[in-house]
């Protein structure tokens, strides 16, 4: 039996406590009103000009020469041309007074017409400014909300990728892997805090606490409205919050519902005289990988993708589902090397590890297939509605969105491409990490430009939910590998996992 170690134990709840007054200190930082909004712009725009002046100070010597030499050439020109202008001044003086006269009479009536339209724009004008002050308060305010939703999807999606490969293994009856049975299921566990925090967050969007998701808000929706939205008015059917969150739940409640049996059947078959519960989580994995097609692809589309009412992707389904499964077998691996340093999972060899580093390699490659495949052909058609969701990426995020190509895609082709490599643990190790950071803003890249636009930056809230997150997920994954032994004994397989050797 695995024993929490007293350390990681701390280690947890003390990522949990900073996450979460990081967490606190971004909702009390977030702007309350516009007149914050408009200070907070006043003072960015002051600082911009400050540095631009710092920036230009060092030349402003050469620029006093030139100066002097311009206006000693312009002073030598004016007293050359000054006697010429006096002559012409007074013959004509008299004729610019009768026709100035004759134009003031005339320009009155256009004086007046110029006057109202001037009127009007400035209406207009300071209706525009309220307007894009509203925008950036909403954005601001989503920061925080942004940060928490990003890190609490990433982690439970963790889980989730775990599941399926889980499922994967009875339905395929792999015989390398039930050593590591125990290690998932313990990842899985996380599945259900994960869920009622995350459906928290939903109601909450669904309850107009935050802006998150801009379909919500009834005003788009009215016609009679300003913020009336054609678009989104013609997809009001799929996009209701009713809709949304019944559709949440009941993925959410069959997802652990699966996890929940096929753990249960997992601890059943080590005393058991036949291969009933097995068979019964070969029979459940086969239902659960059909509903898991369909439900992750809702799931993304409600979750992600309607962050950005107006785009849509028929490939982002299996584009968010690369980057999660690739994210769940990274901590598969990491966690095992983990225990196995411990002094637990003897039984685990190279091997094993070879075969998780293999698809920790393959997942990385599929998904950059599906961002290129998705990227590329929206590029190259370059239709605005839909080439726009690049176009304010690479413009305003990008050192994050080219950053995570090289984090997902060349890093993990050079290290994990060697055969030899894909044994050694730091390699591994070492490669888990940029990876799960690297679809970690994957993540942060599909949520944070439709949620705070061009006002991101990472921040206290980034930093204070990702560590909250973290700790939770440590803690509940590894509270639960406490709850049963780690090598399932039972498995009509175990013996061909254990002797897993090439």
């Amino acid at each position: 039996m695995y024993t929490f170690s007293s350390k990681l134990k701390t280690f947890s709840f003390v990522l949990m406590i900073l996450g979460a007054i990081g967490i606190g200190i971004g909702f009390m930082a977030a702007p309350k009103t516009i007149e914050d909004v408009e200070k907070l712009l006043a003072d960015s725009h002051h600082d911009h000009e400050a540095a631009h002046v710092e920036k230009v100070a060092p030349h402003a010597e050469d620029a006093h020469v030139v100066a002097d030499t311009v206006k000693a050439a312009v002073a030598h020109v004016a007293d050359s041309t000054h006697a010429e202008a006096h002559t012409t001044t007074v013959d004509s003086t008299a004729h610019a007074v009768d026709t100035a006269a004759v134009v003031a009479v005339a320009e009155a009536p256009a004086h007046a017409d110029n006057h109202d339209a001037h009127t009007k724009a400035d209406a207009h004008s300071h209706d525009d400014h309220k307007a894009h002050l509203e925008h950036v308060l909403h954005q601001l305010q989503n920061k925080p909300w942004a940060a928490l939703y990003v890190a609490c999807i990433f982690f439970m999606l963790i889980s989730v990728g775990v599941l399926a490969f889980y499922a994967i293994q009875y339905a395929a009856q792999a015989g390398w892997s039930p050593i590591l049975f125990r290690v998932m299921e313990g990842i899985t566990a996380y599945l259900l805090p994960g869920s009622i925090i995350f459906f928290v967050l939903l109601v909450a969007a669904g309850m107009h606490w935050n802006h998150l998701f801009v379909w919500m808000d009834p005003e788009v929706v009215n016609p009679e409205s300003v913020k009336f939205d054609k678009l989104i008015f013609l997809k009001k059917g799929w996009l209701s919050v009713g809709r949304f969150l019944g559709t949440a739940a009941i993925i959410l409640i069959v997802w652990n519902y699966v996890r929940f049996k096929f753990v249960k059947n997992s601890i059943a078959q080590d005393s058991a005289e036949d291969n009933a519960p097995y068979k019964r989580n070969f029979k459940l994995a086969a239902f659960f990988l059909v509903f898991f097609i369909v439900s992750e692809s809702i799931m993304s589309w409600d979750w992600i993708m309607s962050v950005d009412p107006h785009w849509y992707s028929t490939l982002f389904g299996w584009y968010v589902f690369a980057s999660f499964f690739v994210s769940g077998i990274t901590v598969i691996a990491m966690i095992t090397l983990y225990l196995k340093s411990k002094g637990y999972l003897e039984h685990v060899n190279t091997s094993h590890i070879h075969d998780l580093a293999k698809f920790m390699f393959g997942i990385s490659i599929f998904w950059t297939y599906l961002w290129f495949s998705q990227f590329m052909l929206i590029w190259y058609s370059n239709i605005p509605e839909e080439v726009t969701y690049f176009v304010t990426r690479i413009e305003h995020y990008k050192l994050p969105f080219f950053g995570m190509l090289a984090l997902n895609f060349i890093f993990p082709l050079l290290i994990l491409i060697n055969t030899d490599f894909k044994r050694l643990t730091w390699i591994v190790v070492m490669a888990g990490i940029v990876i799960l950071f690297g679809h970690y803003i994957d993540f942060f890249n599909m949520i944070m430009p439709a949620t705070v636009g061009d006002q991101w930056f990472i921040g206290i809230p980034e930093i204070g939910a990702l560590m909250f997150f973290l700790g939770l997920f440590i803690f509940v994954v590894f509270t639960a590998l406490t709850k049963a032994p780690l090598v399932p004994k039972g498995n009509p397989l175990i013996e061909e996992s254990k002797h897993f050797h090439y």
